[in-house]
């Protein structure tokens, strides 16, 4: 998908709010055009709310599932229907950065890796180990539901604080595009709708998520800027990945 800066477009409230659905989802298309870079960077404050909208449909797979099948098949079923909703974008992300990350040995090398469609071993293990951590912590919960509405929320929360905060490693590409026009004001929208989210559907506890949640994307946001000037797209979806399984592990815990 290919985005066109426009400076001087007026953006139409409602705009973004499609963009961030049709991004980050599979549902149809709706708008038939490409975003502008503004559109997309606008976007970036409504990823939370996509997030709801993608746990609230998990949520109704796992329950479905639970009225026919054990809870181990149920949590196999849920997850399953989370790597096709997203068509399995973050998930390719984390398998990238592994990759990149760990299969070069400069910065060209890495950012040139992470640009490969093909997979090398590093991301093939990271990506078997974060379905097996998802699918044991959604199987051992007390509440897989609300599990699962939580963990997309904050996932894509966290996103959406280090598409702001961070610098960008490429002066190309979907990530850079988004980057580029995405302010403090998105940050903030986000992070709104994460709170008063977080509050309704679990009280203090939801609350309590916030500063573990944002402390670990922050700290993995670091972490890769060791090795790479700036964060990409890939990273991005890491971040939401290794986010939704804390997420979860959290509430295995309970």
């Amino acid at each position: 998908m290919s985005f066109v800066f426009n400076k001087h477009s007026v953006v139409n409230p409602m705009i973004p709010l499609i963009a961030a659905f049709q991004f980050l989802t599979i549902i149809p298309t709706i708008i038939r055009r490409p975003f502008t870079s503004q559109e997309m960077g606008r976007a970036v404050g409504w990823f939370p709310l996509v997030g709801l909208g993608l746990g609230a449909l998990l949520y109704g797979v796992h329950y479905a599932a639970t009225l026919i099948f054990p809870a181990t098949v149920s949590a196999a079923l849920a997850l399953l229907a989370w790597v096709f909703f997203t068509r399995a974008f973050h998930l390719d992300g984390l398998m990238d950065t592994c990759d990149g990350l760990y299969g070069g040995f400069t910065t060209e090398r890495r950012l040139e890796i992470m640009r490969d469609s093909r997979m090398g071993a590093f991301g093939v293990v990271a990506g078997v180990i974060i379905l097996l951590l998802k699918y044991t912590a959604l199987a051992s919960s007390s509440d897989a539901g609300l599990a699962l509405v939580m963990a997309t929320l904050f996932g894509r929360w966290t996103s959406s604080l280090v598409i702001v905060a961070f610098p960008y490693a490429r002066e190309q590409g979907v990530g850079y595009d988004m980057k580029k026009t995405a302010r403090l004001p998105q940050a903030l929208l986000a992070t709104t709708i994460t709170v008063i989210a977080s509050w309704l559907l679990n009280g203090t506890q939801g609350l309590l998520l916030i500063p573990i949640t944002a402390l670990a994307a922050i700290g993995i946001a670091l972490y890769i800027m060791r090795l790479l000037p700036g964060l990409t797209g890939d990273n991005y979806g890491t971040i939401t990945e290794l986010t939704e399984t804390l997420v979860l592990l959290s509430f295995a815990l309970a």
